[in-house]
């Protein structure tokens, strides 16, 4: 993690601010961190923690700071896991009811008399796979004089619609929201890390700023923006140029974009690659895909597959995550008395759907002589 992380001193305040508490020591409000992906929320969570757990240890306070990556983590029993590592209990891989585990970790954090601040991050993959149970565990759990504090994050902006009530009004006793930087942010950060990274004159002020522009215009993606400096010089290096120029970058975004591409199509769930090459398929076909003749395509192929289908809506749901992830576009287009529609449009050129997709042994049928 970085030393210092440049434009986002307020942030800092105010997650800290939330979680200061610690000091006195009572437990803080549980506090959910909003925000686009590469504005900073786990550096700046993470940031805090670690001033936190020293002041603590300090004042001689037992309260541990855990952090776990939902994502990650894969499951609610990996998660569980964690919690009961930091309490001190080693869990078998696996074996064991997830009520065993919560148990064993309440039994342990009371013994110890420790109190617990938790952060969960990207906790949408997790309630997303699994619901929200364990979240309201978590947030009504007792463990003798001690007690557990949550911190969630959170890249998705409405997903605190899926949550129950019970857990949101737990949950979000203090929210955050991550802005996404601006390009005369990025470019103080590119400095920052040229400066650590890059030998003195490899990096002119151009590219500093052509790098920022190009992350900026892509929400405000500091990851985004470093790797974007990093595969550049990677890029001239193999080149063996003295200096990175634009000519670098530019390369360096086309090679990052397919990686992206590739990565994120290839992690996706079955049904939604489904979905995605309904999307692909039927705009081939016709000028205007459209929610109706989509459903009726993704049926078709889990018909011959021998899938049962998702609901029209929880398909609406799955092109939403894909317009999110930017694989498609889709708009919503007004027919007067007839109603509204939603209309998707492909983001990414065909050829480059059927190479990735033509991998997977289930998809590949579909895409027999098409390029």
């Amino acid at each position: 993690m970085p030393t210092a992380l440049p434009h986002r001193t307020e942030h800092i305040k105010a997650v800290g601010n939330v979680l200061a508490t610690v000091l006195r020591p009572v437990k803080p409000s549980n506090l959910f961190i909003y925000g686009k992906t590469g504005t900073g929320k786990t550096a700046v969570c993470r940031y805090v923690f670690n001033r936190l757990s020293s002041a603590v240890a300090e004042k001689g306070f037992d309260i541990r700071f855990v952090y776990i990556n939902c994502r990650l983590a894969g499951t609610e029993y990996r998660v569980l896991s964690e919690l009961c590592a930091a309490a001190g209990v080693a869990v078998p891989f696996t074996g064991v009811s997830k009520g065993e585990l919560f148990r064993r970790f309440q039994t342990a954090a009371s013994r110890l008399n420790s109190s617990f601040v938790v952060c969960l991050d990207e906790v949408d993959a997790l309630v997303k796979a699994f619901g929200d149970d364990l979240l309201y565990e978590l947030t009504r759990s007792s463990i003798g004089s001690g007690w557990v504090s949550l911190v969630g994050i959170s890249n998705d902006l409405l997903f605190k619609e899926q949550l129950d009530p019970r857990v949101l009004s737990s949950l979000s006793e203090e929210e955050v929201v991550f802005q996404p930087y601006t390009a005369t942010e990025l470019a103080d950060i590119l400095r920052e890390r040229a400066r650590a990274a890059l030998r003195p004159g490899a990096v002119g002020e151009d590219v500093v700023r052509l790098c920022a522009a190009l992350a900026a215009a892509e929400h405000g993606d500091a990851r985004r923006a470093i790797d974007l400096l990093r595969v550049s010089a990677e890029v001239a290096e193999r080149e063996g140029a003295e200096r990175i120029e634009e000519q670098h970058v530019r390369r360096a975004q086309s090679l990052i974009e397919k990686g992206r591409v590739k990565e994120v199509i290839s992690s996706l769930p079955l049904h939604s690659r489904l979905v995605l090459l309904a999307v692909y398929m039927v705009s081939r076909k016709s000028s205007e895909t459209t929610s109706g003749t989509l459903y009726n395509t993704y049926r078709e192929y889990c018909v011959s597959l021998g899938l049962d289908p998702l609901t029209d809506r929880r398909v609406s749901t799955l092109v939403s995550e894909l317009d999110m992830l930017g694989i498609v576009a889709c708009d919503l287009v007004s027919y007067g008395r007839h109603g509204r529609t939603r209309r998707i449009k492909p983001t990414i050129p065909f050829d480059e759907v059927v190479e990735i997709l033509g991998k997977d042994e289930a998809l590949s049928q579909f895409l027999d002589g098409l390029s």
